[in-house]
């Protein structure tokens, strides 16, 4: 009876071991076609495009993919700046802002500082679910090593631009530009693009061009390190 339960271990244990390879060679598969070809859509696309067809079945996403040498040089800098100033220095992950962030979360008891890079950004954005897990978390650090391993620092920012939501049902820098600001992502001017990165982490509360305080601010900052921000 032992011996039986045992075998029947053995087996579960390496057939999730086999999915588990099997799953991860799909997702680098893909990475490696992305290496070449722009994707049709990403799984934030996806559940976006559902939520807004619940409401309205004929909903559609506004999105045009926009090479990286045709969107602003302005952009790429501000969002580097806001989102992930070492990008060109780290393999994926900043453990110095983890550290940070970890060290801040602990003072104040609650989840306040998170330190994601635009690669593991990018692997959220590209594949996963919008749980919050340990087993998400273990497979977004395992595509953002697939992302930095077989893509350039170029083409993980120009992925990333082109699949940011910039507002509701708005994906990519060239949507983006054209619904705040009437122009294409070529010709976004520092302060357009300050204002598009500031409000990348809560893109929904923002309505067009809406200029706050807050949002004054924070543009101000950007602004200051776009100067010093080297992007690939």
């Amino acid at each position: 009876m032992l011996v039986i339960a045992w075998k029947g271990f053995s087996y579960t244990l390496g057939a999730l071991a086999i999915a588990f390879v099997l799953v991860q060679a799909w997702f680098f598969a893909h990475v490696l076609y992305w290496s070449e070809f722009a994707p049709a859509s990403t799984a934030f696309m996806a559940r976006s495009l559902d939520a807004r067809r619940a409401r309205a079945p004929n909903a559609r996403l506004s999105y045009q993919w926009m090479p990286y040498e045709h969107i602003s040089p302005h952009l790429k800098r501000a969002v580097v700046a806001a989102e992930d100033a070492r990008f060109l220095d780290h393999e994926g992950f900043d453990w110095e802002m983890i550290q940070k962030a970890m060290a801040k979360n602990e003072r104040r008891g609650r989840l306040v500082a998170g330190a994601s890079t635009i690669s593991q950004q990018l692997a959220k954005n590209l594949f996963l679910s919008a749980e919050r897990s340990w087993l998400r978390k273990g497979e977004e650090a395992l595509i953002t090593w697939m992302l930095e391993d077989a893509l350039t620092k170029r083409r993980i920012l120009e992925l990333y631009l082109n699949y940011a939501e910039w507002g509701e049902g708005v994906f990519g820098a060239e949507a983006a530009a054209r619904y705040h600001f009437g122009v294409p992502a070529s010709a976004l001017s520092p302060e357009q693009a300050a204002w598009l990165a500031v409000i990348l982490p809560s893109p929904h509360r923002y309505a067009r061009g809406r200029l706050t305080p807050y949002l004054a601010g924070r543009i101000s900052t950007i602004l200051a390190r776009m100067g010093d921000v080297q992007i690939p």
